[in-house]
């Protein structure tokens, strides 16, 4: 009986203590969004030039004759911290590709590998809101 009730008095006391505050659910990353780019023998065009920081998919089509590969990267002050560098695989002529970034505020620029074609950039701004509360989301 007095083994029984000290244990009973164990199992109360276990189940008392300081809740955890890291339960993992904090605020839900921005809805990734969709920005397009097409590479032509001038230059690289983007759209838009201009969205909120959060994650982002980068559509790139290549309309030349030849294999060409997509770089983002970002424009940070050297010793700003961590840049953002992501390149694409080659894109064979009349084809696309995708690239997936969660990129920060700041100047990005979306080149070609060799010259002769012109960068495009892009301006990041402020962070999109959280998809905290929203349901349907793909």
């Amino acid at each position: 009986m007095l083994g029984l009730l000290v244990s009973g008095i164990a199992l109360v006391a276990s189940g008392c203590g300081e809740e955890s505050s890291n339960t993992g659910n904090g605020e839900r990353p921005a809805v990734p969004i969709i920005i397009t780019a097409s590479i032509s023998t001038e230059h690289v065009s983007v759209s838009p030039k201009r969205f909120g920081a959060g994650p982002i998919t980068l559509i790139v089509s290549n309309q030349t004759g030849a294999s060409q590969r997509v770089t983002l990267e970002s424009d940070d002050a050297p010793g700003s911290g961590p840049g953002v560098r992501q390149q694409t695989a080659p894109i064979n002529p009349r084809d696309t590709a995708q690239l997936e970034a969660d990129v920060r505020p700041g100047r990005y620029r979306v080149a070609v590998e060799g010259g002769g074609i012109d960068a495009a950039t892009v301006d990041v701004g402020a962070p999109r809101p959280s998809a905290q509360n929203q349901v349907l989301l793909p």
